[in-house]
């Protein structure tokens, strides 16, 4: 099914895509007259290749993403170090349910690749599911591991043929995605598929 995706402070890079490919990015206008047919997704903000979060590890392996259920007990905030160790070697079988969860998080800042070397099953089996790239680790990692990192690492551009992963931010521009960071993310969509929304 073709589906053009529309940011409505990006007019200009349009998504055009068709199951998990991108057939072709450019202005709305262009797009929408090419494929009339096509089901159109208007979003605030810009649209963008989507970001690779270099913690992978850190996120995924090393911090405890608690389930709503536990917030009495761990609260809702991702829990690293000492802490999130001690979580994890009490019951090891938090760890797969962690990384989900981690995931679903990393989705809802626009993520759609990550990097480290990944060593568990749970967090490999989390990531593929979600279908989320794996990508280099930078030589020099930005700051302390977060879900939004500083500095933000956009992917390349989008082109025709290439995979149908992107993510909208509720942005003016890139220059306020920097400053506001990626918890400003409003839709992620991986291989075509809309896995994060957040309105």
């Amino acid at each position: 099914m073709l589906t053009l995706h529309l940011a409505e402070g990006s007019p200009e890079v349009a998504v055009l895509i068709d199951g998990a490919s991108v057939v072709g990015v450019g202005p709305y206008e262009e797009l929408a007259a090419a494929e009339p047919r096509a089901r159109v997704r208007r979003w605030p903000g810009i649209l963008t290749p989507g970001l690779l979060n270099p913690y992978g590890p850190e996120l995924l392996e090393a911090t405890y993403h608690p389930d709503p259920r536990e917030a009495e007990e761990f609260g809702t905030a991702p829990v690293a170090g000492a802490r999130a160790r001690a979580i994890l070697s009490a019951d090891p079988a938090r760890l797969g349910a962690s990384a989900r969860r981690g995931v679903q998080r990393m989705l809802a800042h626009g993520t759609v690749a990550v990097a480290g070397e990944l060593r568990s099953r749970a967090a490999v089996d989390a990531v593929r599911r979600a279908g989320l790239a794996v990508g280099r680790r930078p030589d020099r990692l930005p700051g302390p591991a977060s879900l939004s990192p500083v500095p933000l690492i956009l992917l390349p551009g989008l082109v025709p043929g290439g995979p149908a992963r992107f993510a909208v931010f509720d942005v003016a521009d890139r220059a306020e995605l920097v400053r506001r960071g990626a918890g400003t993310c409003v839709a992620t969509v991986i291989g075509g598929r809309l896995v994060y929304r957040g309105r």
